[in-house]
């Protein structure tokens, strides 16, 4: 008889509780001190763990996704190099409030695209996503190559650049997940330096390719797009998830996520943080510029902050590990909200000869704080998802992302709008209150973890 029942156990028939014992949450296998979760993988359902954390397929897929981020938030970072080309060479009759629309239609599209994009990963994996990715935003670049005219810009690098970063970037932070449970935050603070890579390499070489009177627009943004091409291409061959292919019959998204205060909480708080965050990424070289900061050295800025954020993006790596995800991300993004408020307000009415320095340090350590930050977000998605929604969760985040991202060009800019206003304090405000703001909500979904203050979450 006993032999029968675990026959019939083990065919699932009539039985649902076991197969969900085999799905529980990774906040849930933190806790679980059994052995079924560090046993040895030995290829059966018995003996395999969920999360291997290591091996050689999974930190292959960490480099693999490196390139992803790099091609994909890398191309999404540097827009700031296109607006200042165009507004002064190409569309030189068009406002420079409708050139960002290029951009704006970019990021937003990029953001959006998050929710589908999750769920067909957890459907079919990450190497269809990524070369479908590769192939489109390739064509995208090619294609903004020989654009002449506004509306050109619009579809080619807005449009179609933005499905094809979307169909890069989300497939990585998905695929390290799958891997990684005890080293997520490492893993993915390793792979996430690739989008910070990318925002430095794209506007200094296309800054220097633009300077060169032999070297055309064209043939610069193609050099541009054959770098992209070989990135994805060596992602498509590393990448790869431990997430079984599906019938492709579940929903495309998981609503029910948004019953659970934890992962509501969350995403209140990842809006208004993207309300703000981004701002000085975007305003930061003009303000240097109307602070008398030479163009040549503001331009460098945008780098120098980008190169910050990698160094953030690194240190946040280990320390996820150590402190947990949550304990990270909430002291780093309250510091980005507070130096807005509390650093950069007061550089305009410093002297003109620490005026410099001020605002290269503000650039570097806004970096470190913003950038972990960006490091910290999917770990922490990650940590309060089922490992098969863990995809879907990722994207329908970054999906209501696509929102307060598409507005926060326009409502900063819209602080600019008087000519009188040239002290940028009424952005910077907004930019550091809306991220303090932001930390509260994401601070209740922490308490709603584990009310221990010493408590790894």
């Amino acid at each position: 008889m006993s032999q029968k029942g675990e026959s019939a156990s083990s065919t699932g028939t009539g039985q649902a509780a076991p197969c969900k014992q085999h799905k529980p949450s990774p906040l849930d296998l933190i806790r679980l001190k059994t052995s079924a979760l560090h046993a040895p993988s030995t290829g059966t359902s018995q003996g395999k763990t969920p999360f291997p954390d290591g091996g050689k397929e999974a930190w292959l897929s960490v480099l693999g996704s490196w390139f992803a981020l790099a091609a994909s938030f890398g191309m999404v970072s540097s827009f700031g190099i296109f607006q200042t080309y165009y507004q002064m060479e190409i569309l030189t009759s068009s406002w420079p409030s409708q050139i960002s629309w290029i951009g704006s239609l970019q990021t937003f599209l990029f953001f959006l695209l998050g929710m589908p994009v999750g769920r067909v990963f957890d459907a079919y994996g990450p190497k269809r996503l990524v070369f479908c990715g590769t192939l489109v935003l390739s064509f995208a670049l090619m294609m903004t190559s020989l654009a002449t005219q506004h509306w050109h810009f619009i579809l080619a690098q807005g449009f179609v650049g933005g499905v094809g970063c979307a169909l890069m970037f989300y497939p990585a932070p998905s695929s390290i997940a799958s891997y990684f449970l005890r080293r997520r935050g490492l893993a993915m603070g390793i792979a996430v330096t690739g989008s910070s890579a990318g925002g430095i390499i794209f506007p200094i070489a296309l800054n220097n390719m633009f300077s060169i009177d032999t070297l055309s627009f064209g043939w610069s943004v193609r050099i541009v797009a054959f770098i992209v091409l070989a990135f994805g291409l060596l992602a498509v061959r590393l990448m790869s998830s431990r997430a079984l292919e599906s019938n492709g019959e579940e929903k495309w998204t998981d609503i029910s996520a948004f019953k659970e205060a934890k992962y509501s909480l969350l995403c209140c708080g990842s809006c208004l943080i993207a309300l703000g965050i981004f701002g000085p990424y975007f305003y930061l070289e003009s303000y240097a510029i109307q602070q008398d900061v030479a163009p040549n050295l503001a331009f460098y800025l945008i780098a120098i902050l980008n190169a910050g954020s990698l160094l953030g993006r690194l240190l946040a790596a280990p320390l996820m590990d150590y402190i947990g995800n949550f304990n990270t991300l909430l002291p780093s993004t309250l510091l980005s909200g507070v130096f807005c408020v509390a650093w950069w307000i007061p550089i305009s009415s410093m002297q003109p000869q620490t005026k410099l320095p001020s605002i290269v340090l503000f650039a570097v350590m806004y970096g470190v704080v913003s950038g972990a930050y960006m490091a910290c977000l999917a770990p922490c998605i990650a940590a309060i998802s089922p490992i098969e929604q863990i995809g879907a969760r990722i994207g329908m985040i970054y999906s209501l992302i696509s929102l307060p991202a598409l507005l926060s060009n326009p409502i900063s800019g819209a602080f600019l709008s008087s000519p009188s206003d040239n002290t940028y304090h009424h952005l910077m405000a907004w930019a550091g209150v809306t991220q303090i703001v932001g930390v509260i909500f994401v601070s209740a979904t922490r308490l709603l973890i584990s009310r221990s203050l010493h408590a790894k979450v």
